[in-house]
């Protein structure tokens, strides 16, 4: 620790100079005398922790840390590549932007008190700084791969930190920075949001405010919820609980009062919590999908236009480095990753649309670049369930919303409890219903109405016994709450067809007039209307949906069953703000990507019934037992078709026998009927 220390006060004080003066190329001056002001902000909030105490001084301070991403600050801030590359010119633009955005991920660092994480930040700042100062003459700059080059050895060198950090942090219950924040504060005074480091919106603190008032009963039953799903997980899974230690816990600040309830619940399950930090840095990105626990986004623009900085750097070299980093960081907590359970997640949704602007100037990943992301992503998860058995392990996700979901706030968040506890048992029968006619299918006709072009044939497993086999699963409230759906993995061959949806939101990414086509279950092709251009609409795609992967499979068809969930987005105009979670049981919904299944397909799974779901593969998930590496994708993302967008669903036997499930949105099979009462 001394010599970390060392190193942070030598950066420091080279720091402290540069603010004062730069010995730079004039059109360069600003730019280093604004990232090291910036950086001297950083390191005196870490100073001032435990000394500023009153809400409105932490209230000021978190501002200030944030003020250059938020709002118009953005447009002329150097974070933001357009203005960036407006100053300096294409290459240099990217390159100093990106500089910048990984020294204001040192804020979090600094409340966290990470001194090491602090000085590399500060060191490579000052190593680009020197790089400038020592040009040849007054008016020279450095060339732009030079400065690049630098970048890439500070990626390269500390990849093995970052891993090692990460990875300890979600395995490593002696990693409990947010456990304490969370155990150990009064959680009725607002100043404990402010020990995170992250931004701190009126809407967290308005959260916090009405948790905070809740009767203790009702935060309760939020924790009982969620942890009671979680446990039900591992029961319908056969999976021991009882050899597993910890839980990985996710959630947005506001959310403590719960979290505190359920960590108790899962202490009595023989658990104890990590919680670790959703980062934003080179060597984490979490634009798409949080994980963790996170503050608001200060700006989402910012963290999308940075999203694929690594395409400055990424090539093989650089892959095979992060793989290796990665094995040695799992190689070191390996008995820990043993005895890992899962994440158990809350969600949160209500938060403002986010349709990106697509700008030129922002870093993008090439064609070979995308076949190495694919490539980096994939052999990634082999490597994590190397040392976590996905056969072993479970999750579960639950939603609330939050206040700047509208006026009506609290009678959503009311109604949102009241879908998360439905009575389960009655969506188990109706769902049993529809499995048995399922099962008597070859496959699924699903057309759209009004003006939703979905025209799709999805191919079935064919059970040989349907007196104990089942095609779906029977999914009620447990590892996915709120209760509503039945689901499958599709065959892939003959599984053709146009999927369309007007709009949705895809992790927390917009989408309008979304069409993804299918041939012998694989997407064939793809567009969407978000843009002018019909290149940067695939782009979005390409790198949001597919992850870079020159196609995907079909691995998931199910249909919705929660129309009560479906009719409360209506009544409070809040589909399009519904997260995927309670989206996907308000009508048929496909996932791009791997099965429900994966990584688990050994497990036997059975239905209430005692029929055991045997449609978990398909060709492509079945290439693990030839080769691995092409049988997974490290991505699943389900498209759901909205109830006033479905034309029908029918399935087809063999002998061409029609059985209806839903006709002009309304479900017609008999005995599903008590589903159309919330419509009414």
């Amino acid at each position: 620790m001394d010599v970390i220390r060392e190193r942070y006060e030598l950066s420091h004080d080279r720091i402290r100079e540069i603010a004062k003066v730069q010995d730079v190329a004039s059109g360069y001056k600003d730019y280093f005398k604004s990232v090291a002001e910036f950086i001297l902000l950083v390191t005196e909030a870490c100073d001032n922790r435990g000394k500023i105490t009153g809400l409105e001084e932490l209230r000021a301070e978190n501002k200030a840390l944030y003020a250059d991403i938020l709002g118009e600050r953005y447009v002329v801030s150097y974070a933001n590549p357009t203005y960036a590359c407006e100053q300096f010119g294409l290459d240099m633009g990217r390159l100093l932007s990106f500089l910048y955005a990984e020294i204001r991920a040192m804020i979090p660092y600094a409340f966290e008190r990470g001194f090491e994480e602090l000085a590399i930040r500060m060191e490579l700042f000052v190593e680009i700084y020197n790089a400038f100062a020592y040009a040849q003459s007054e008016a020279a700059v450095p060339n732009a791969e030079e400065i690049k080059d630098t970048l890439y050895w500070y990626v390269s060198d500390y990849t093995e930190t970052a891993s090692s950090r990460r990875v300890r942090s979600l395995v490593d219950t002696g990693c409990d920075f947010a456990v304490r924040i969370v155990m150990d504060s009064d959680l009725n005074d607002l100043r404990y949001l402010y020990q995170y480091g992250e931004y701190i919106s009126p809407d967290v603190e308005r959260m916090a405010q009405y948790l905070g008032a809740l009767p203790d009963e009702r935060i309760q039953l939020m924790a009982d919820t969620y942890t009671e799903g979680y446990r039900i997980g591992f029961v319908k899974a056969h999976v021991d609980l009882g050899k597993k230690q910890t839980v990985d816990m996710h959630y947005m600040l506001g959310f403590e009062r719960v979290v505190r309830a359920a960590i108790a619940n899962f202490e009595q399950m023989g658990l104890k919590p990590t919680i670790y930090r959703c980062e934003n840095t080179i060597f984490s990105k979490a634009v798409v999908r949080k994980k963790g626990y996170f503050g608001a986004d200060a700006n989402k623009q910012f963290l999308y236009d940075h999203k694929d900085d690594i395409a400055l750097f990424l090539d093989k070299k650089l892959v095979n480095r992060t793989l290796e980093a990665l094995r040695l960081a799992y190689e070191e907590v390996k008995e820990k990753a043993a005895v890992y359970a899962g994440p158990a997640v809350i969600e949160v949704f209500g938060e403002s649309p986010f349709a990106p602007v697509s700008k030129d100037e922002v870093c993008s990943l090439n064609a070979e670049q995308q076949k190495l992301s694919a490539e980096l992503k994939g052999a990634s998860q082999n490597i994590v369930s190397q040392y976590i058995n996905e056969e072993e392990r479970s999750f579960t996700i639950i939603a609330f919303p939050v206040p700047s979901i509208g006026e009506r706030f609290v009678e959503i968040f009311d109604e949102t409890i009241k879908l998360n506890t439905l009575d389960y048992k009655t969506y188990e029968r109706i769902q049993a219903t529809i499995i048995d006619t399922l099962n008597k299918a070859a496959y699924v006709e699903i057309k759209g109405m009004n003006g939703n072009k979905t025209n799709l044939r999805v191919m079935l497993y064919p059970i040989s016994d349907p007196g104990k086999e089942a095609i779906f699963e029977n999914c009620v409230a447990d590892v996915n709450i709120p209760v509503g759906e039945v689901f499958t993995t599709p065959v892939l061959e003959g599984t053709d067809g146009k999927l369309h949806v007007s709009r949705v939101f895809l992790n927390e990414l917009e989408y309008h007039n979304l069409e993804i086509d299918f041939k012998d279950g694989m997407i064939a092709g793809y567009t969407c209307t978000n843009f002018d251009s019909e290149e940067k609409n695939r782009a979005y795609i390409k790198s949001n949906v597919l992850y870079h992967y020159d196609s995907l499979p079909m691995g998931e068809f199910a249909i919705g069953t929660n129309t009560t969930a479906y009719m409360t987005a209506r009544k409070y105009d809040i589909a399009n703000l519904f997260p995927i979670l309670i989206a996907e049981k308000t009508g048929p919904h496909f996932a791009v990507g791997d099965t429900c299944y994966c990584r688990s397909e050994e497990v036997r799974v059975y239905n209430e019934d005692g029929k055991e779901v045997v449609a978990k593969d398909n060709t492509v998930s079945l290439l693990r037992k030839t080769d691995p590496s092409k049988a997974y994708f490290a991505c699943h993302t389900d498209i759901t078709i909205p109830y006033d967008e479905l034309g029908s669903i029918i399935a087809y036997s063999k002998e061409g026998t029609a059985f209806p499930i839903i006709e002009n949105g309304r479900f017609v099979l008999a005995g599903t009927e008590e589903l159309n009462e919330p419509f009414e």
